[in-house]
């Protein structure tokens, strides 16, 4: 074999195995990208009371632009004020997958206008996790948010958010973008 033959060879084996890097390169980032799309939970009152649902879905329709929304289920209008019958093991079976979804998110956002004693106890379990939290609440509902959601509001990982339902959007995007900075 000539060396120029050689040289081929070994110059047609690099560019193989360059193209086969840039490929394995490229599927690494698009594998790493898939990986930090971001997961929220969403809080909603379920038993507490379906008042608000159609506001919850549209919370969970500009979550979704943000991440992978957990708690999708919370914005159904078919979930009743009952709740879900997830399965035979019932409320154990909702409890423990619940505090599952909030251990993996990497974001809370809360609608808190609706007093729910679920909502209130996910708000403590975050708390102690230090996660990021947004808890919305409305005004104009003529209610008063209780004390242990407001007085948790420290500006940071815990924010606690007066809006109307026409800002969601506006409040939403100021948040995740917050996040980006941080």
């Amino acid at each position: 074999m000539t060396s120029a033959v050689k040289r081929g060879a070994t110059s047609s084996t690099r560019d193989r195995d360059t193209q086969t890097a840039r490929e394995e390169t490229h599927l690494w980032t698009r594998s790493v990208h898939v990986h930090v799309t971001m997961k929220i939970y969403f809080c909603g009152s379920i038993r507490g009371g379906r008042d608000d649902v159609m506001l919850y879905r549209k919370i969970v329709e500009k979550l979704q632009s943000y991440g992978t929304v957990l708690t999708e289920h919370v914005s159904s209008t078919e979930l009743s004020h009952r709740g879900e019958d997830a399965s035979a093991a019932g409320d154990r079976f909702i409890h423990d997958r619940d505090v599952n979804w909030l251990r993996q998110s990497d974001v809370v956002v809360a609608e808190v206008t609706q007093p729910s004693l679920g909502v209130g106890y996910e708000l403590g379990r975050v708390v102690d996790m230090k996660k990021k939290t947004l808890c919305l609440f409305r005004p104009s509902s003529a209610r008063v948010l209780s004390a242990m959601i407001r007085g948790a509001d420290d500006g940071e990982r815990f924010v606690v958010r007066d809006y109307g339902e026409d800002e969601v959007d506006e409040v939403l995007e100021e948040f995740f973008n917050a996040l980006k900075r941080t």
